[in-house]
């Protein structure tokens, strides 16, 4: 028992000898610094990482008023990736509910810089006001650098909402003629630099935000 023991504490004490002259030579450093700056291109080569969203279509030039009053489109979103949410003010349903989304995107994607921007349009552009649209964003402690809530005149909402990012949006016939609810697109849009749809997240899907951002990513980061 007792050889077995002391035979024990001889191959410890060998092993902490060799590693303590190991750690005592630069090229153990060199080796070692070596492998760990290699690592992650190793990480890389084995997990590639996934293919980016195909174009869907390209979004025409529009021109709407933002929160602060001025003039914001195609041209200001021109080289950043951008997302596209749609929502109204009066909207006490569905629309907190996308708000509270892309809030959390905003949050998640502050490493992105200036090289991405949520933007939500209002589909109910006669009541929601630059004024509400400002109380509306600071509600939700949006950015105005990295947010921008946009309305303007109607048919220029309708042409990019509808006409240039495929969704719906209008009011449902009431009674006596009178206009009824407004209803409108609930999903989210990955538009790229060059103005280029690439994807629509239902924004019930519990995994919508996390592919949004990744998504956003590979957009931002990708080789032009």
């Amino acid at each position: 028992m007792h050889s077995a023991v002391a035979a024990t504490r001889q191959s410890v004490a060998r092993v902490e000898e060799v590693a303590s002259h190991a750690v005592s030579r630069p090229l153990f450093w060199v080796v070692l610094v070596g492998m760990l700056a290699g690592w992650p291109v190793v990480w890389l080569l084995s997990h590639p990482p996934p293919p980016l969203p195909p174009v869907l279509g390209v979004v025409p030039s529009f021109r709407l008023v933002d929160e602060r009053g001025r003039a914001f489109g195609t041209e200001e979103l021109r080289g950043r990736v951008w997302a596209a949410g749609f929502i109204f003010t009066r909207c006490a349903t569905i629309c907190p509910a996308i708000t509270r989304k892309m809030a959390v995107v905003q949050r998640r994607t502050k490493y992105l810089a200036d090289q991405f921007h949520l933007v939500s349009f209002s589909v109910d552009p006669e009541y929601d006001t630059p004024e509400r649209l400002a109380a509306y964003a600071r509600s939700y402690r949006a950015n105005p650098v990295s947010w921008s809530f946009l309305g303007g005149p109607p048919p220029a909402v309708r042409d990019a909402v509808v006409g240039g990012l495929k969704t719906a949006m209008g009011r449902e016939a009431g009674p006596d003629g009178q206009p009824g609810e407004i209803f409108h697109g609930t999903h989210l849009v990955l538009v790229d630099r060059e103005g280029r749809m690439r994807r629509i997240y239902d924004v019930d899907a519990p995994e919508a935000i996390d592919d949004l951002v990744r998504d956003a990513g590979q957009l931002v980061n990708r080789v032009r």
